[in-house]
């Protein structure tokens, strides 16, 4: 069955109440039972699970006399332990951290930045989140991104529930005002220490669950940037450098790969970024069935995804992008304490 069809009866089931879809099949179990327990023995071993480091405040205060009395613009980050930038010491080295500044640096505008990933998070917890998130009537959020999924695949999340939670998150923030940007889930078949078959395995169901929630996203009004194959050979051809001591998450480097993939998508949903007339086809962006370009965009990381005609022929349909991404450079990368 091909992975559109896949995720595509995925985020049916997610939406009409089935879960009998999940990530791994019972009769695989047995199969990838002894790698499991040597990947649980050999990942994270490199160094203690410390907290990562809380960096909530304000970016970009340099372009306060600059941006005409306009009000900070307000970014949220929610999802597990990638979100919360597990696995690096200083505050600016977070995803969160690097996306603030890069949004203040294309807005030139401050940005009022609060995190509530918690490492470990499955989908099952985005509704707690949006919630303390939401609790504050007078910071209501201008845009949030979503990182989440990782611990759906380890922990074996059916993947219609995995779906179906970050759907209602989506919908939740979308009609509280925010744009949203979902990082899909990674490609867990890239760590280091996770041999065959359980690595196969991981980057089939990684995938896969990277394309339903995509297409439950794109349904809510948000749109999907694709982490696992951007990170996936990166990380696999050079290990040392992008993951970070514990062998699992991603090193400093790791989330600055990820951080430029969604910062286009983050810019463009605040209507910052420059948009083309039409598809660059040299580029292979176009419109397609929203379940075929969400099975692209597993395929291929930093590829986005975002709603387009309402109904067509086979379903849904949506806008495939492939954004260029560059560097942000940001003369005060630290937040102010708010």
């Amino acid at each position: 069955m091909s992975r559109a069809r896949v995720a595509r009866r995925i985020a049916a089931g997610a939406a009409y109440g089935g879960g009998g879809i999940g990530l791994l099949g019972a009769a695989a179990v047995g199969v990838v039972l002894a790698e499991v327990q040597l990947a649980k023995r050999s990942v994270g071993n490199g160094g203690e699970h410390a907290a990562p480091p809380r960096a909530d405040g304000r970016y970009g205060w340099g372009y306060a006399d600059r941006s005409d009395g306009a009000d900070p613009l307000r970014f949220a980050m929610l999802g597990d332990s990638t979100a919360a930038g597990q696995g690096v010491h200083r505050a600016r080295q977070t995803p969160a951290a690097l996306l603030a500044s890069g949004l203040a640096a294309v807005s030139e505008r401050p940005v009022d930045m609060r995190n509530v990933a918690l490492p470990g998070a499955m989908s099952d917890d985005l509704d707690r989140q949006v919630a303390l998130i939401l609790s504050d009537p007078s910071w209501e959020p201008d845009v949030c991104v979503v990182m989440i999924g990782a611990n759906d695949v380890t922990h074996r999340m059916p993947a219609t529930r995995s779906v179906r939670h970050l759907s209602a998150a989506v919908r939740r923030l979308r009609t509280a005002g925010a744009e949203v940007v979902v990082g899909t889930c990674p490609d867990l078949g890239t760590v280091e220490n996770v041999y065959q078959p359980l690595r196969w395995m991981a980057r089939r169901v990684s995938r896969q669950l990277a394309a339903a929630q995509t297409i439950g996203v794109v349904e809510q009004g948000g749109r999907t940037v694709s982490l696992g194959d951007l990170l996936g050979p990166e990380f696999l051809a050079n290990p040392r450098e992008l993951f970070g001591p514990d062998n699992y998450h991603p090193s400093a480097e790791g989330y600055a790969t990820a951080a430029m993939a969604v910062l286009p998508t983050l810019c463009a949903a605040l209507g910052l970024w420059p948009e083309e007339e039409r598809p660059d086809v040299s580029r292979r962006e176009g419109f397609l069935p929203v379940a075929r370009a969400a099975a692209q965009a597993a395929s291929e990381g930093g590829t986005e995804v975002a709603a387009a005609m309402p109904t067509g022929p086979r379903g849904p349909w949506a806008l495939l992008k492939r954004r260029r991404r560059r560097r942000i450079h940001t003369p005060d990368p630290s937040p102010l304490p708010r």
